[in-house]
């Protein structure tokens, strides 16, 4: 607005825009000050809640002299824009549009330049709301003004504005960075699409243009200039526009294409998980010409080279943000891929990145140099930059056409020259090791990402892509100082007790990522790498045995733990739950060395095993190995046996003793695979297989409280083992195994142990049952290792004197274990061994309800109960028949029963917060446990394998769900849903027996159904959007059935669905008509997520179907509210149009739902912004 306006309004007018400024700064003032920030919050809230708030926004910010107060004011015109829109007229829409881009401009030469940003964003947002209304030549009113502001028409502040009001617009219309406006995301993909088609080429245009014709001054200016600002945004906003999502047609057509365009060497995508950032830009052909055709890719280095050169004796200039800018564009321009690039079998993308190396080459070569600048006090900015770049270009190419990159400008490879910067970065690690993130340790982490990109990616026809001659030569050398470097840092901390080698400590799985990374540079040049590290273990183990008695073994210890994490990498991968082959470089590279004591592999694995082995012998074990060398041994040997030992498929006819190969003389015959032959069933496997097993038992015995050791052994070693059946079946044969389940029984030390491995070793042994021949084997061995559990609780809850002994603390650890143990076997269960489980579990039913009432004040003990319960149910009852179904189920009911009589109220009121906040938790997890429980008990309607129904035995599942809920909701306080899991697993359930079974609602009694009922409309309100959804998918179930029933002449809901007046004349309004009522509340007035509008009409329409007047009373009542007329029409007619439109019909079927959806989705565009705000 222009003063004259104001000048032109009455007095009164005039006074009433100068009170409403005067309040306004006056709360800014008062929020910045600190006095009573509750006040003036208020009255900027009411600023921006008020209706049409926009004149005396528009007065605020064009004569206020205090910033925040101009920031406020813009703040409420978005807010009152973005509500009011849809009555808005088109004049006043595109007025407050072009009132903040006029702003901006006038005021281009402010200082408070977060002010203009501020206005800049309400510009972008209220333009993207109108988006879709606007005509073309309405934007392109709009963009014409930013055009000529940009192109520096109207001088370098404006220009500066500009682009500015861009860089807002492209923010909020990428999906990643927009604004929220209550709609849907439809409409801001429709928008996304509409401005990467018809705009975003020619906003880079424009600052292209802008930054080219200030780049010359800019390299003639003696001092900074404003034109610095102006180049420097228009590069920030180049950057911002190639990081784009590009999805247009174009680029859609290149991801379905994949790579065939690209066959000669050139790609697009990799999948390998990276530390460090890389962003594709793939913007498709339509880009041809401005960013590849143009010279603009020549221009941004040739710029950058021109001031680097000019400003080299100003170390500061590195990073200031017109050199970050341009470094970041260029870095960006490295990752440039896709059909932007023609199908010329990737040569003019070779091209391209050849340039782009040209320009970046001198940041970073060489190596030595650049890292003695960097030491010397240089900025590291461009190096990393250098990196990152590096990093980019192996994105999009082979490891072939990436090292020949460098080749057309230097003797050697681009992998050389990667290769010597990673030796320069671990030289300076080893020579300054902190725990402080330096310069080395992010340039290590970008140029592993680099190696780690080139080594795992896959040709067109799926094979390995193997390095040139020199680039494994340079992996060789470059694995050989990293080794160096990790045995150094070892030994270095062997006595070192500062904080600076705490990281040297980190646990095996936090190093895991960087000795990923360690291995594929080690097995690119396996020939070399695998010898090295064979050397490297004989030396050690010849130091730790020569100096035995004489010398502290401490530093050659941490040296051995290093280098067997290291060599596990190198020789195996995880697996990630399948069985890991042999990585196919060692495969390939060994495949033809058929002599045994001449494969590296197996000699340096024999090696390893062989020095595990010594760990048996207790005077070795007491000088070599300690807890922490152990983990390494015991993490060693599950990584290489789930790869190695006795892998699948293979078959040898050579046998021979595991004595003789210690002797190394044992010479193979003639095989085709000698590493895997040698490892099999037919030759060492059951040797080594021994090995291991009396390794885990030693480890589990001689080491008692080692936490970490334990889990090693028992969750990764033992347990991967027995998930390998071409083990297992030779596993149940040995008598070592024999000797760890005799141990497990017996062995007193194996009662220490936690309880997650107490769990996790029993079930490891109850699984190792399928290895059996025959399944009476399989059963008779699961008694026999589950006897000693039974026994002694059966023994001990038929004690007289249980009472009196109970709380004892042995006891209750002897009780914890066993029913540990029992979860651990029962998690176990499989048709072979279903019955002798079930046996197991029938045997301490009446047990586990007397436990269950002994240990009533033993939160603990009573957790472990009902998870064993709840196990032990999940694996068998979709097995049984229908007389165990019966007994299972009677017995689950009674612990419900038991439990509910010993816990109703007992989280009393009366604690203290603290006291209660324990309570709470304790219920929380026992609750839950319940839940799964019933789940359980459901899953037997939905897969059921008995002979005969259950309903034989007068056994119903529902009946026997409902119950169970019945007695378990009253536990279930709306405090206790609060936590996460417990809320998810109950609603998961209700919402599945609602939808299953709604016809039960109908048999509950008021009490239960009203508890019920009212947590599923808490539900509704929930902030987790999937328990609302479940909410939802329950709601519409209920009413469905409701509907549906009537229509059938039936009671559907019964007395629950029908309104009636009490005895006192009160009203008493039906669920349904409470839930359309609430759910209505919902959609119209409260904050939720877009993605539930489907869900909230699936359940809206049966329930309006059957509250047709509740619905009607409702629309009646919001029409009456509105004193505008306007709005008042509006609102009618959006009722009416949200059950007549799209020819909607009174069906419960696909078709009427999808109309519904679309009725509900344009009633809730055209009058919730509204409602919600008169």
């Amino acid at each position: 607005m222009h003063q004259g306006y104001y000048q032109s309004m009455g007095a009164a007018d005039m006074a009433q825009l100068q009170a409403t400024m005067q309040a306004i700064e006056l709360a800014c003032n008062s929020i910045q000050m600190h006095t009573n920030p509750t006040a003036a919050e208020a009255t900027l809230l009411s600023l921006s809640q008020s209706p049409r708030p926009y004149q005396a926004c528009q007065f605020i910010l064009e004569n206020s002299q205090l910033p925040n107060a101009r920031f406020q004011a813009a703040g409420a015109i978005r807010d009152a824009a973005i509500r009011e829109w849809g009555f808005l007229e088109p004049n006043d829409r595109r007025g407050l549009i072009s009132f903040c881009l006029c702003f901006i401009m006038k005021n281009a030469n402010s200082p408070e330049g977060y002010v203009l940003v501020k206005v800049a964003s309400v510009a972008a947002q209220l333009l993207k709301r109108g988006w879709l209304d606007f005509t073309a030549a309405e934007k392109e009113a709009f963009f014409h003004e930013v055009e000529q502001a940009v192109q520096g028409s109207h001088g370098l502040d404006v220009q500066f504005a500009g682009i500015s009001f861009l860089e807002s617009l492209v923010s909020e219309f990428s999906p990643s960075t927009s604004t929220a406006m209550g709609l849907p995301r439809e409409f801001h993909e429709q928008c996304r699409i509409s401005l990467e088609q018809d705009y975003m080429k020619a906003f880079y245009c424009w600052v292209q243009y802008a930054a080219f014709n200030v780049s010359d001054r800019i390299i003639g200016a003696n001092s900074e200039i404003p034109e610095v600002k102006v180049c420097s945004a228009a590069l920030r906003l180049m950057l911002q526009i190639l990081n784009w999502d590009f999805r247009g047609k174009n680029s859609i057509e290149n991801s379905k294409r994949g790579m065939d365009i690209f066959y000669d060497g050139m790609k697009q995508e990799n999948d390998s998980l990276r530390r460090s950032e890389c962003i594709l830009v793939q913007p498709g052909p339509a880009w041809r010409d401005v960013l590849i055709s143009s010279g603009h890719v020549g221009w941004l280095l040739n710029f950058y080279t021109a001031l680097r050169q000019k400003f080299s004796c100003e170390g500061y200039w590195l990073d200031c943000p017109l050199a970050v800018s341009a470094r970041k564009l260029i870095v960006q321009f490295c990752s440039l891929t896709g059909t932007i690039f023609p199908s010329d079998s990737g040569e003019m993308q070779r091209q391209h990145l050849l340039q782009m190396l040209a320009g970046i080459v001198q940041w970073i070569e060489p190596p030595d140099a650049v890292s003695k600048a960097i030491k010397s006090g240089k900025s590291e900015s461009e190096l990393l930059d250098g990196c990152r770049a590096l990093m980019s270009m192996a994105t999009v190419t082979t490891p072939l056409v990436f090292d020949e990159l460098l080749k057309s400008l230097r003797p050697y490879g681009t992998i050389t020259l990667l290769s010597a910067l990673m030796c320069e970065v671990i030289k300076d690690l080893m020579e300054n090791r902190t725990e402080e993130e330096t310069w080395s340790w992010v340039a290590r982490d970008i140029l592993l990402d680099t190696w780690t990109t080139l080594l795992m990616q896959l040709d067109a026809s799926g094979h390995k892509h193997s390095l040139p001659p020199e680039g494994i030569s340079a992996a060789a050398n470059l694995f050989a100082l990293i080794v160096e470097s990790e045995l150094r840092a070892a030994s270095a901390s062997a006595f070192n007790d500062e904080d600076e080698y705490d990281y040297l400590q980190a646990s095996i799985a936090a190093m895991d990522e960087r000795l990923s990374s360690y291995a594929l540079i080690a097995r690119a040049a396996v020939g070399a790498t695998i010898p090295l590290l064979k050397e490297l273990f004989s030396e050690r183990i010849m130091r730790l045995h020569q100096g035995r008695g004489t010398s502290d073994p401490t530093e050659t210890l941490e040296e051995l733990y290093s280098l067997l994490l290291i060599t596990g990498h190198v020789l195996a991968d995880e697996g990630q739950g399948e069985t890991p082959l042999v990585p196919k470089e060692i495969e390939s590279h060994y495949s033809n060395v058929t002599e045994v004591d001449k494969h590296p592999v197996i000699v340096l694995s024999g090696s390893i095993i062989r020095f595990a082995e010594e760990s048996l012998d207790p005077e070795l074990r007491r000088y070599f190995f300690s807890p922490r060398l152990m983990e390494a041994v015991v993490w060693f040997l599950a990584r290489w046996s789930s790869t190695y030992l006795m892998p699948p498929g293979e078959s040898g006819e050579n046998k021979g003793g595991y004595e003789n190969y210690n002797n190394t003389q044992h010479l193979r015959g003639q095989t085709t695979n000698a590493l895997v032959s040698f490892f099999g069933e037919n030759d060492q496997g059951k040797a080594v297989l021994d090995v291991i097993i009396r390794i885990s038992l030693s480890t589990l015995v001689s080491y008692p409280g080692e936490k970490d050791l334990q889990a090693l052994t028992c969750c990764q070693l033992l347990h991967g083992l027995v998930k390998q059946k071409n083990i297992i079946c030779h596993l149940v044969t040995l008598d070592s195994w024999r000797d760890l389940a005799t141990a497990f029984t017996n062995e007193r030390v194996l009662f220490s142990l936690n309880a997650a491995h107490q769990r996790s070793l029993a079930q490891t042994l109850a699984v190792s049952a399928s290895g059996m021949k025959t399944s009476e084997a399989s059963n008779q061995y699961i008694k026999s290792l589950t006897s000693h559990m039974t026994s002694a609780l059966v023994e001990l809850s038929s004690k007289n004197d249980l009472k009196a002994i109970a709380q004892q603390p042995d006891i209750i650890l002897l009780v914890s274990c066993l029913l540990e143990r029992l979860r651990g076997v029962a998690r176990a269960s499989e048709p072979r061994t279903q019955k002798a489980i079930y046996e197991m579990g029938f045997l301490v039913m009446n047990p586990v309800l007397i436990f269950l009432q002994a240990y009533k004040d033993e939160s603990v003990v009573v957790y472990l109960l009902l998870k064993f319960v709840t196990d032990w149910v999940d694996g068998q009852i979709i097995y049984l028949e229908a007389q165990e179904t019966a007994a299972v189920v009677d017995f689950s009911m009674r612990l419900l029963q038991l439990y509910s009589s010993n816990n109703i109220g007992k989280i009393s009121v009366s604690l203290s917060n603290s006291l209660r906040s324990e309570a709470d938790a304790e219920k929380y997890k026992d609750l839950r446990a319940l839940l799964q429980l019933l789940s359980n008990l459901c899953s037997k309607d939905l897969v059921d394998f008995a002979s005969e129904p259950i309903e034989t035995y007068g056994t119903n599942i529902s009946q026997v769900v409902y119950t169970g809920l019945h007695i378990v909701t009253p536990l279930i306080t709306m405090d206790l849903l609060k936590y996460p899991k417990l809320c998810h697993s109950y609603f998961s359930l209700l919402s599945h027996m609602l939808e299953v079974y709604p016809e039960i609602i109908a048999q509950l009694n008021v009490e239960a159904c009203s508890h019920i009922l009212g947590t599923l409309d808490f539900g509704l309100h929930h902030q987790d959007i999937e328990v609302v959804d479940l909410c939802l998918r329950a709601l519409r179930a209920l009413a469905s059935h409701h509907y549906k029933d009537r229509g059938d002449g039936k009671v559907g809901l019964g007395s629950h669905a029908t309104s009636y007046k009490d005895a006192d004349g009160k009203f008493h309004e039906g669920i349904l008509g409470q839930f359309l009522r609430s759910l209505l509340r919902l959609l119209l007035f409260e904050d939720y997520s877009t993605d539930l509008v489907s869900s909230g009409a699936d359940a809206l329409l049966p329930l309006i179907l059957c509250e047709q007047s509740v619905y009607q009373n409702l629309a009646n009542e919001l029409i009456e509210r509105q004193v505008n007329q306007t709005f008042r029409s509006r609102l009618t007619n959006a009722f009416q149009s949200l059950i007549t439109s799209n020819n909607l019909s009174s069906t419960l079927d696909r078709m009427n739902y999808q109309r519904f959806r679309k009725n509900l989705l344009s009633f809730l565009i055209e009058v919730r912004g509204f409602l919600r705000t008169v």
